[in-house]
């Protein structure tokens, strides 16, 4: 009977002693992500984008940093998948995400239409990049308008960034009559690639000029030497004819990544490229640049 009891009494401290263990460990989980980390809410919306006939809708993705704000406004906008549009997920470029809320930026991720759970269809309008890109710059519009009725937005300071065929509606946008709070572009691997049609690169390149014509607002562009999409040549010449006409630009060649340079911007391991020349234009071009928290 002692023998027991005593088990028992083992029993018992052990389990107790394993409680407090975990216990301790959930606290200082607790602790280390609400000291020093910002938690950020993530919400999905539906923006409403006027229409000829009828209103559409716009599935959209919103990063909210903890806190109250105002905070300043960074729009990304997506890339396309192989295959049909409305099966292609929803957006969540985390890495970037990550370091703009860091910023205390509110992150704002619209699948444009035709894509995902957003009204409408995604065409190549008449093999025409230039249509391709100006076709996007709606939804944009009717993203930041959306923005700009959130309390907790400051509504004098937005950042519009895109990657592939997001990079390319990107700076699009600029040509538009842009709103007064954009302050800068930033265009990871912009480029249209459609199998259905030659000489899009060609294309690519007489546009950039017309869009650096219409575009006063600074850009950076990043391109890779082993894109499976476009090829650095094509890259070297769109921002040549875009600068000319807008020359407050840079160009980023920043070599080699991995496997495929397209995957710079999607891929964690891309940051600590991309990172130190990202910051330094948001420094020059007057936004918020230094991190205040950590994200998770």
């Amino acid at each position: 009977m002692i023998g027991k009891s005593q088990n028992r009494f083992r029993s018992l401290i052990l389990h107790f002693s394993g409680a407090v263990v975990i216990f301790f460990l959930v606290a200082l989980f607790f602790i280390s992500n609400t000291h020093g980390q910002n938690i950020f809410s993530e919400e999905i919306v539906f923006i409403s984008k006027p229409g000829f006939l009828s209103d559409s809708k716009i599935q959209t993705t919103i990063f909210k940093p903890s806190g109250l704000g105002p905070f300043p406004l960074v729009i990304i906008n997506h890339g396309k998948n192989l295959g049909n549009p409305h099966q292609q997920e929803r957006f969540r470029p985390m890495a970037m995400v990550q370091y703009f809320i860091e910023r205390d930026y509110v992150v704002v991720v619209p699948m444009r239409h035709g894509f995902a759970q957003s009204d409408g269809e995604s065409n190549f309008s008449g093999n025409s990049v230039e249509l391709y890109g100006l076709n996007g710059i709606g939804d944009l519009k009717a993203t930041i308008d959306y923005a700009h009725t959130l309390p907790y937005v400051n509504k004098n300071i937005t950042v519009m960034v895109g990657q592939s065929t997001g990079g390319w509606v990107t700076l699009a946008y600029g040509t538009s009559n842009p709103d007064p709070s954009v302050k800068g572009l930033v265009n990871f691997s912009g480029v249209v690639k459609e199998p259905c049609c030659f000489g899009l690169y060609n294309e690519l390149i007489d546009v950039s000029g017309n869009f650096g014509d219409k575009t006063s607002l600074p850009t950076i562009w990043f391109y890779g030497d082993n894109d499976s999409l476009i090829n650095r040549h094509t890259a070297n010449l769109m921002f040549v004819h875009y600068s000319h006409g807008n020359p407050n630009s840079r160009f980023i060649p920043f070599g080699l990544f991995s496997n495929d340079a397209h995957n710079l911007f999607m891929d964690p391991a891309g940051r600590k490229i991309w990172e130190p020349f990202l910051t330094q234009y948001l420094y020059d071009i007057g936004v918020p640049y230094k991190p205040t928290k950590k994200a998770i």
